[in-house]
């Protein structure tokens, strides 16, 4: 498995599978204990997998944690995603920086999406299946959504948007949710 940096955002990696392929399909390993603690990660401290189906055009996002924040692995197990992150850590040598990674089921890359980043994506394909690791259990009074479409976040979104949740259609800008987000620096 490759692990690679992703240079807009500080602490967040990129883990490549080297998948085995005959005439059958495909085999990987989507995840491996001991190339995320290589890297520094603690594998142990991921408690929760979720799973999200979207159909295209769909934007989840932009959405991140207060508080301690919460780190996730983000994978696309089928389908293709545009997938985007953003720094909102006060003091991160990256902060407010951005990142996107198109993902697919082809590749099963693993995104690593650290605490305190905003994470977003669109569903680029008929189908999309986005698999989370996430290292806190989830409790809804630390959510916080920023507008998908803030102007000053700027993501090129590459399709049109189809659908976005009742939340995510009413999100505040960027602005005004730095006003009163608490987020830890790394």
């Amino acid at each position: 498995m490759k692990v690679t940096e992703v240079p807009a955002i500080a602490g967040a990696l990129l883990f490549e599978p080297t998948p085995f392929t005959d005439e059958r399909g495909f085999f990987c390993r989507t995840f491996d204990a001991d190339v995320v603690r290589s890297v520094g990660i603690d594998p142990d401290a991921f408690v929760q997998d979720s799973l999200s189906r979207s159909v295209r055009g769909v934007v989840r996002g932009m959405h991140l944690r207060s508080g301690e924040g919460e780190a996730k692995l983000v994978r696309c197990s089928y389908g293709r995603i545009f997938d985007v992150v953003v720094d909102l850590r006060p003091g991160s040598p990256t902060y407010l920086g951005r990142a996107t990674v198109e993902l697919s089921g082809d590749t099963q890359a693993t995104l690593y999406v650290p605490a305190g980043c905003a994470h977003g994506f669109q569903a680029l394909t008929e189908t999309a299946d986005t698999s989370y690791r996430i290292d806190r259990e989830h409790d809804p009074s630390e959510d916080v959504t920023i507008a998908f479409d803030d102007p000053e976040l700027a993501v090129p979104w590459p399709l049109p948007v189809t659908l976005t949740s009742e939340r995510d259609r009413k999100a505040p800008g960027l602005a005004e949710v730095l006003r009163t987000l608490e987020v830890k620096a790394p």
